[in-house]
């Protein structure tokens, strides 16, 4: 099984040795977002809706800068 790994400066840079995202067998598994903006930095005087915009967008960079995009998500996980 072939992996390609999912980098975009659009979103903010994931921890050393992970990746945003990764390819296998047609399918794109995202890693979890934060609502850091591209440069790391939480907009701490916005509101929890704010954040959860931000997460949103951040995945939504993700699943572009792997040729994908929200109408072919399939499940997300969430706690």
């Amino acid at each position: 099984m072939s992996k390609q790994a999912v980098f975009t400066d659009k979103a903010p840079a994931p921890r050393p040795v992970y990746s945003q995202a990764i390819i296998a067998n047609g399918f794109v598994f995202c890693s979890g977002q934060t609502p850091k903006d591209v440069n790391g930095k939480i907009n701490t005087e916005g509101t929890v809706q704010d954040r959860a915009r931000q997460c949103i967008e951040n995945l939504g960079a993700v699943l572009e800068a792997a040729g994908s995009s929200f109408d072919k998500v399939v499940e997300v996980n969430g706690e």
